[in-house]
This record gives structure tokens, C-alpha cells and sequence, in this order.
């Protein structure tokens, strides 16, 4: 079953007939074809399976996880699928990432959402840990989903990251996470997220060794 769904999910990528002098990738989900272009001189720039994972949960799971008018903050958007996908899906979202990225993630995401939509998403710089009450106060913003496909890697801000999940989670916000395990360090920090949010495997693909988690923050997942 993992891999028949596995397979499934890697058939929504397609890419160019003819090579061009940008380099994209192309795929298929929420009854559109979405174009990324990626950068391959940077990990934030390129598409990775986590984010297909997410995609795909999103859109064969969408009654029951409605997004519709909903509002959504991606952490770590990289290249901008999952926020796309999200977008065009009928959420309002918020995709963040690095101020080096913000240039390549705000052309995918308008060129792929623009009159599309039902909202337009908007981007926004977000370094973890860094002036979170000042861009994103605790007052004004709410968000209902926060969205992370693959964020969690062999990288030193691991506790700027895990803040930054603290900061932008309500009572009543659910986070997406999907997240491929490599290193003893995505052990240690799933450890370490838990002390704060409740966490549920949704799904499994232990051929990619990628993991689907549904988190809220503790005692709120049966309420």
C-alpha cells in the first residue's frame, strides 16, 4: 500500500518536454498544473518529496480538512508548492521563508495563484526565532493551520525553529508537518517538540522514510 500511494504521489510531477533557459519542474494537484522554478545552488530552492506528501494530503483530504477561507502560515515554504496548493484550495496563506528566497518563492506563488484563487496568498521573510512578536504579534495574528514539509534537517536552528512553532501556535491551531528522517537529530527534536504539542502520525511512507504528523499544542488534540 505505502508504495502504491507512494507511486501516486510521485506521478503528480512532471517535467518539461523541452529544456529552457529556466529550469522548472512541473506538477499536478487541486485540478491545476503548477510550474516551480527551483534554484539547485540552494537547499531552500528545490522541490522535495516532503512537500508532495503535503500536497497530496491536503487535496485527497480536503472535507475533512477544509481550507477554505481558512487561515494558513507556511514555515520554510522553499520554492512555494505546498502554500500554492494550499491557496488553491481556497485558503488564505502566508508563506515564509528566508529573505534570500523571498524573490524566487514570490514568483512561483503569484505566477501559480494569480486570478486562481479565492485568496491571494501573500509573501512574507520569517527567520526563525528572529523578531517574532514584532512581524507576527501574538494579538493580530491567528493562525488556523501552520503548514512545514521537510524543516527539519541537519541544520543549527533547531531551537529557533521549535520557537518559532511556539510562537505562531494558538490553542486551537493545527500544525501539518511533514518531515523525512535522515539523522539522529530529527529524532532528538520530534523528543524535544513533544514536550510542547501533542503529536499524531497521519501517515507513513516508509519508503521514503518520510513521516505526515498532525500536532496541537498539549491536551487540545480530542478537544
Amino acid at each position: 500500500e505505502d508504495e502504491q500511494i507512494v507511486a501516486e504521489i510521485m506521478g503528480r510531477r512532471f517535467f518539461p518536454a523541452l529544456i529552457t533557459h529556466k529550469t522548472w519542474e512541473g506538477f499536478h494537484f487541486a485540478g491545476h498544473e503548477i510550474r516551480i522554478t527551483e534554484a539547485t545552488d540552494c537547499y531552500g530552492a528545490v522541490v522535495w518529496p516532503s512537500a508532495l506528501v503535503l500536497c497530496y494530503f491536503l487535496e485527497t483530504n480536503s472535507k475533512q480538512c477544509n481550507l477554505v477561507d481558512k487561515n494558513v502560515i507556511e514555515i520554510g515554504a522553499g520554492t512555494g508548492l505546498v502554500s500554492i496548493v494550499a491557496s488553491l484550495l481556497g485558503a488564505l496563506v502566508t508563506a515564509t521563508d528566508l529573505p534570500e528566497l523571498l524573490g524566487n518563492l514570490q514568483h512561483n506563488v503569484f505566477q501559480n495563484t494569480k486570478q486562481k484563487c479565492k485568496h491571494q496568498p501573500c509573501v512574507k521573510e520569517l527567520s526563525w526565532g528572529i523578531d517574532l512578536e514584532k512581524n507576527f504579534p501574538r494579538s493580530s495574528c491567528h493562525f488556523d493551520y501552520i503548514m512545514a514539509a521537510d524543516v527539519v534537517y541537519h541544520h543549527p536552528f533547531l531551537d529557533e525553529l521549535l520557537l518559532t512553532f511556539d510562537h505562531l501556535c494558538k490553542n486551537d491551531t493545527v500544525i501539518l508537518w511533514a518531515m523525512k528522517f535522515r539523522l539522529e537529530n530529527e529524532n532528538q527534536f520530534v523528543d524535544r517538540f513533544q514536550m510542547l504539542f501533542d503529536l499524531e502520525m497521519i501517515s507513513n511512507f516508509p519508503s521514503l522514510n518520510i513521516a505526515l504528523y498532525k500536532a496541537m499544542r498539549k491536551g487540545r488534540m480530542k478537544a
